[in-house]
């Protein structure tokens, strides 16, 4: 890691142990970039300033945040989650009984298969607390009048009594993201001239008061909301003769209509339907040239590639843990010559001419210079491929947990490595917008950042050090794959197969 955040490390271990330096890691990578202070979420959590109640329902008269049942039933807007939330419940259930004959599923214990409790859906005992709130500027390509967005993090718990009579916090495996617009077009600054990308970034990097990071229009009105994202863990179930250990997490996507005033269904970002473009000959080929077209694989290539809906699914269920490979990541993807059965939409030929085409028209290819980087990009650019890679069992931002007096150790990381390895390359587009310079908005793969020269990750678990991803030699020309060259390993360690991958490993000590 960089100097900096080297003595910030090296103070905080002195000062309060490992909990604290935890804490001031992760305060040193989100500086600019993230609020995850647990003392701040926690008041603007319980004085209902920054619930979804009163986010949603600025006319609320109480100032106590509203429960899932009283949530989900007083809130006109968000009438369309839990209808879509059970249908994908009873999919999966069918899909699994058909899969693990044999095997039962159902909610606690005495299933083989472990189901979310739903009723923690509709309860007076649980609610969604604030669990952060993260700067997303690095999206503005998505949307550039929007400059963005700005992601406010919730997490269930549910509220039961103690022994002694108070209230036992418990968190529960799911997380609701209100996603919102990072600039209010008719906001306005100290001049009256509407506030810019620029300034908005400045604030963030001056890490000024709260309520000028997300807009000073609180509550935001209809043109600030964006869409609801979802992320539940459905089940879990223990190794068995079927299957070994697995938990499987459903990612959903709610756009906000503003036309109704409610959050729709939708389909989620670049997540490629692998079912219908198999099933569907004429979309199948439509899909493969559209993707190989020289200009979007150089925007797949930069991690910027915004896929046409009519190649999504509206929802991805993520199985967890996986191996290292791609083509592990998500089962039978089926998308690449080798994986699945069937005829696969891309073949190695297809992608090694994509490639060769590219390089004669002059574009420069800085991440996916092969087969395999492209396979890697193909997963990581979707919904599930993302959250599979260097998460915290299937999240990358459960939050600290400041429903705790002293957190544990798990309760104070906050995000996953690949979240947080992912810090520098946002705050060096933030500082290109502060400066009202273009941003560079390409992004590496998802196992390793792009730090583009920065040095502050250098010998950390998040590039180069112990356990970070690395790339094997390839066992047929004794040399790493073009497209991760670079994922090399700090002095003293060295790269090893952790799994079963043949390109992908991990960065651990020489051994004689």
């Amino acid at each position: 890691m960089g100097r900096a955040l080297r003595i910030l490390v090296a103070a905080a271990a002195l000062l309060g142990g490992v909990v604290s330096l935890f804490a001031a890691e992760s305060a040193a990578l989100t500086r600019g970039t993230a609020i995850t202070d647990p003392a701040l979420l926690r008041k603007l959590d319980q004085n209902d300033t920054l619930t979804i109640s009163r986010l949603l329902a600025p006319e609320r008269s109480s100032d106590v945040p509203l429960t899932t049942e009283a949530m989900f039933a007083s809130l006109p807007q968000l009438k369309a989650i839990l209808p879509a939330i059970d249908a994908e419940f009873d999919r999966y259930i069918a899909w699994y009984k058909a899969t693990y004959p044999g095997e039962t599923i159902g909610v606690g214990e005495g299933f083989d298969a472990q189901l979310f409790d739903r009723v923690n859906l509709t309860s007076r005992e649980a609610r969604f607390v604030l669990a952060g709130i993260v700067n997303r500027m690095d999206r503005a390509y998505v949307s550039q009048e929007s400059c963005g967005e700005i992601r406010l993090i919730f997490r269930l718990a549910r509220f039961d009594r103690g022994p002694d009579g108070g209230k036992v916090a418990t968190r529960l495996p799911m997380t609701f993201n209100l996603v919102m617009k990072a600039r209010d077009a008719r906001q306005t600054d100290a001049n009256g001239k509407p506030v810019s990308c620029a300034e908005i970034a400045r604030r963030w990097l001056d890490n000024g008061d709260w309520q000028d990071l997300i807009g000073n229009r609180l509550p935001p009105d209809d043109a600030m909301l964006d869409r609801i994202e979802t992320n539940i863990q459905v089940s879990v179930a223990p190794k068995s003769a079927l299957h070994d250990f697995r938990s499987d997490y459903l990612l959903k996507v709610f756009r906000y209509d503003a036309a109704t005033r409610t959050f729709e269904e939708s389909t989620l970002e670049n997540q490629i339907d692998r079912d219908r473009i198999l099933a569907d000959d004429a979309l199948r080929r439509d899909f493969k040239a559209w993707l190989l077209a020289p200009e979007n694989l150089r925007a797949f290539d930069r991690g910027t590639v915004l896929i046409p809906e009519k190649f999504l699914a509206r929802a991805a269920m993520v199985p967890t843990p996986v191996g290292l490979d791609a083509s592990a990541l998500q089962p039978e993807f089926g998308l690449m010559q080798g994986e699945g059965q069937g005829d696969p939409v891309f073949t190695d030929n297809d992608v090694v001419g994509a490639l060769k085409q590219a390089t004669a028209r002059g574009l420069d290819m800085q991440n996916i210079r092969s087969v395999a980087g492209f396979q890697r990009r193909l997963n990581d650019i979707t919904c599930a491929g993302c959250h599979q890679t260097r998460g915290i069992g299937g999240f990358h931002f459960p939050g600290v947990d400041w429903l705790e007096d002293r957190p544990s150790n798990a309760a104070i990381v906050a995000a996953s490595p690949h979240f947080f390895s992912d810090q520098l390359r946002r705050r060096d587009i933030l500082t290109a917008f502060a400066a009202e310079k273009s941003p560079d908005f390409s992004r590496g793969f998802a196992d390793r950042p792009q730090t583009r020269g920065r040095s502050e990750l250098a010998g950390s678990e998040y590039q180069d050090g112990w356990g970070a991803h690395c790339s094997l030699q390839d066992p047929g020309s004794g040399t790493p794959d073009r497209s991760f060259t670079s994922w090399s390993c700090a002095n003293g360690l060295t790269c090893q197969a952790a799994t079963a991958s043949r390109r992908i490993g991990m960065c651990f000590i020489k051994t004689r």
